[in-house]
């Protein structure tokens, strides 16, 4: 039960394709594919490590989803770190009895509240 390690990396960009051309052209990542979540307001670029995980790459669609409130607030820059978990549940609850704030309990997507990780979005990504 807990964190077991890092499962992904979300940095946020203004523009999806220049955030694109920053980590193909310029730092020579692989472009795995791309996406969109009309839910979330994101168009996304998601870049695999050759060691398991990924970077994603996410850009606002409207200036009102969290991404573009994240950007307003705070400009582009890391979003969210992705660790894994074996047991998503147990690890909520343990978090949970430690006081830890969360984001999403009940969720397929549980997050640690920055307030609880000295300014870090943390998602909770169960791997089994």
């Amino acid at each position: 039960m807990g964190i077991q390690g890092m499962d992904h990396i979300v940095v946020r960009v203004k523009d999806i394709e220049e955030g694109v051309r920053t980590y193909r052209d310029k730092l020579g990542m692989t472009l795995e594919r791309r996406s969109e979540s009309e839910a979330m307001g994101i168009k996304q670029a998601f870049f695999p490590f050759p060691d398991g995980g990924f970077l994603e790459v996410v850009a606002p669609i409207g200036a009102d989803s969290a991404v573009g409130k994240a950007i307003d607030g705070r400009g582009e820059g890391v979003h969210t770190v992705s660790m894994a978990v074996d047991d998503l549940e147990a690890t909520v609850k343990a978090m949970q009895d430690a006081g830890v704030q969360l984001i999403g309990v009940g969720s397929p997507q549980v997050f640690v509240h920055p307030k609880s990780a000295h300014g870090l979005l943390i998602q909770l990504t169960e791997r089994k």
